[in-house]
């Protein structure tokens, strides 16, 4: 008689049922898996045939089919060698199917019986509650992670034995985690960079706590030394705490791509991925020949830092420009796609020109007209006009430097206001679906950035004379209303629209022209 033992596999982030069904027919020994397994799942035949006989239970001595159900749903990882060998001890009467039809199964099994962590499994928890299953055993290692799914009973197991105890009689405590206390807990943490370190640079600094605070896009350009790359480090100790369903989702990516710690179950800060210019289209957005997350989906709710971004090839910075306007990336195959999301702050430093001098007070440029215009073009209109804000940083004096007595804002401070702006987004946006302004469809552009009739005639001033398009007259408008929320200004003020078009058109063809 064929039975039954539940388990899920991952396509993406997204998590489908899997059922594992086993039937033990008369004939010589063999051991076959069916149902578009990949290799890893057709290795499971050794690994759990030794871990049954290395627990101390038999191993069936006829042939054995598995089939994973639905057969034409393509499978992949070794999340399934302990369903399938649930599947053959309940073939050989050690364990019960009533007992188990409740359970779903994920682990590993090593040759000795012992349980291994998995990747995705929290995507799998999460595909699984949504079926209706209330009860999971997986390995030990993964069961805080597994438990963030909130409403699922989780059982982790060191080996075979113990999955087999649980249901006979030595059940396996529950794995219970607070998410919001973990959170809170976990988001107490020191910063190795400061802004109270960085002298000068008032208007870069100002620029960057907008940009953390609306989750906006920003550009860095300036000579070598003027301290684009120390303040990029800096931003990450201004970014605002995640919220949970943040958390969560950053959780999914990082378990998913592999990159969840087993000491840290839950994503804790905003990730801040540093990309150096030899990066690959394929390793920014993501994909391969089984597809996995890109560094714009790792940077999902943080920051991807792209440092002297000229130096990056045409076509990397061209497939930028899709995410960047829709929050997400669609990895077509064949087959399927998969939908990633990439809701990511861009923040990018470069020079003015090849030299790296041009506009700078103390020395002089020495590239030509050409190299300057070649230089600058690398980055398309299309993508510069995705960016919010665009601030040059100039190098400091002599004076400046020597100061020893000038003391900067620390980031601290900085983080306080960042943080208030965000909760008044949070508050504004809860019926919308949204956490930030650099979110705002047109839609919700009418509906909550309305202005005065005098600031709507700066802006219409500001169209003509600068020929906005669409898009960049929406972002200003984003861009104002979050410096209206870093005063707690419930309107958006003219002066809120100057200060947004004095960032936001602060572009290189300006620069060059200096």
């Amino acid at each position: 008689m064929v039975n039954k033992v539940k388990t899920a596999t991952t396509i993406g982030l997204n998590a489908y049922g899997v059922s594992v069904e086993t039937d033990v027919l008369n004939g010589l020994p063999a051991f076959s898996i069916v149902g578009l397994p990949d290799t890893a799942i057709t290795e499971a035949r050794d690994r759990v045939r030794s871990a049954i006989k290395n627990s101390g239970f038999t191993f069936p001595a006829k042939k054995v089919v598995i089939n994973l159900a639905p057969a034409d749903l393509k499978k992949e990882g070794s999340n399934f060698d302990l369903p399938i060998a649930v599947g053959l001890l309940i073939e050989e009467e050690i364990l019960q199917e009533e007992k188990i039809e409740n359970y779903a199964f994920i682990g590993e099994l090593s040759l000795d019986g012992s349980l291994r962590g998995v990747v995705g499994v929290l995507p799998l928890i999460l595909g699984l509650k949504e079926l209706g299953i209330k009860n999971v055993i997986v390995p030990k290692v993964n069961a805080f992670e597994a438990a963030l799914a909130g409403d699922v009973n989780i059982y982790g197991a060191d080996n075979l034995v113990s999955v087999v105890n649980h249901f006979v009689e030595n059940p396996i405590e529950k794995t219970v985690i607070n998410i919001e206390k973990y959170l809170l807990e976990s988001s107490q943490q020191e910063y190795i960079y400061d802004f109270k370190d960085v002298k000068g640079q008032q208007k870069a600094k100002k620029a960057l706590e907008i940009a953390a605070a609306g989750g906006h896009n920003i550009l860095m350009t300036g000579s070598p030394g003027s301290g684009k790359t120390l303040m990029a480090k800096c931003f990450a100790s201004i970014l605002p705490p995640l919220e949970i369903k943040e958390a969560l989702e950053l959780t999914k990516i990082y378990s998913v791509a592999g990159l969840l710690l087993p000491q840290q179950p839950l994503m804790t800060k905003r990730p801040f991925r540093a990309v150096h210019h030899t990066a690959s289209a394929n390793g920014i957005i993501g994909g391969g020949t089984n597809p996995k997350p890109g560094e714009i989906t790792l940077a999902h709710r943080g920051v991807l830092f792209l440092d002297e971004m000229v130096e990056f090839p045409r076509n990397v910075l061209e497939v930028l420009r899709q995410p960047l306007e829709d929050g997400e990336i669609v990895i077509s195959r064949a087959k399927h796609s998969i939908k990633y999301p990439a809701k990511f702050m861009l923040l990018g430093a470069m020079n003015p020109c090849p030299c790296g001098y041009l506009g700078d007070k103390e020395k002089q440029c020495t590239c030509s007209e050409f190299q300057i215009n070649r230089y600058q073009s690398r980055l398309s209109g299309p993508l510069l006009d995705r960016i919010d804000l665009q601030v040059e940083v100039p190098r400091l004096t002599a004076e400046e430097l020597l100061n020893s007595n000038s003391e900067s804002e620390p980031s601290a401070k900085i983080r306080e206001r960042v943080v208030n702006a965000r909760k008044i987004q949070v508050e504004r946006y809860k019926e919308d679906g949204i956490l930030t302004n650099s979110e705002l469809t047109s839609k919700l552009i009418k509906k909550y950035c309305k202005v005065d009739q005098k600031t709507a005639e700066v802006l219409k001033l500001a169209s003509v004379k600068y020929q906005l398009s669409g898009r960049r007259y929406d972002r200003i408008l984003k861009l104002a209303r979050t410096i209206a929320d870093l005063e707690a200004s419930k309107d958006i003020g003219q002066q809120h629209v100057m200060q947004a078009l004095q960032y936001r058109l602060s572009s290189q063809i300006e620069i060059t022209g200096n």
